[in-house]
């Protein structure tokens, strides 16, 4: 497979990938073009891997999490429209307002994670891939993979009860 059939072929997969990474579109734009850039040079190497599509994902977790641009790695913004735009695979929407204030607090709340605990879960929830394959791509044991794990969720259901909680005054 020549590197231009794989981009084609794959650039979507690829870009949903960095936007679920990112929570950013246009940070993920940046993160797959940089990764394609790169991945072009060395496609001779690239495209005799077992699975040339895995090298490259990797590429692009790789790139996210060394992101250097203070900018990028300091402001996710609520992209619970952009998330709309993943193809919804749970079937038919009902209600797209209620899908949009969903995505946007789930975004929200990914928001406060660091970027290696928003990685961990978006390889466990995402990619669906064990403990011991996103070790094996972030370069750590599966012990820190699941201690970021625990973590993150420990992070998210504390913002979760913080945002559920009713001040005093207005539960009358």
């Amino acid at each position: 497979m020549t590197f231009e059939n794989f981009a084609v072929a794959r650039l979507p997969s690829l870009l949903r990938y960095a936007i679920v990474l990112t929570g950013n579109r246009d940070l993920a734009q940046d993160v797959v073009q940089e990764v394609l850039a790169r991945a072009q040079v060395k496609w001779r190497r690239i495209s005799e891997a077992d699975s040339p599509e895995a090298y490259v994902r990797r590429m692009v977790l790789n790139e996210y999490l060394s992101w250097r641009r203070s900018w990028a790695a300091r402001n996710v913004h609520a992209v619970g429209e952009r998330l709309i735009e993943l193809d919804d695979a749970r079937g038919g929407v009902s209600d797209h307002a209620n899908h949009v204030v969903e995505a946007d607090e789930l975004w929200n709340r990914l928001a406060v994670l660091g970027r290696k605990q928003r990685a961990v879960l978006v390889l466990r929830y995402y990619e669906q891939l064990d403990d011991d394959a996103i070790a094996d791509l972030l370069g750590c044991s599966p012990a820190t993979v699941r201690s970021n794990a625990s973590r993150a969720l420990k992070t998210l259901r504390l913002s979760s009860e913080k945002n559920e909680r009713v001040p005093v005054e207005e539960k009358s």
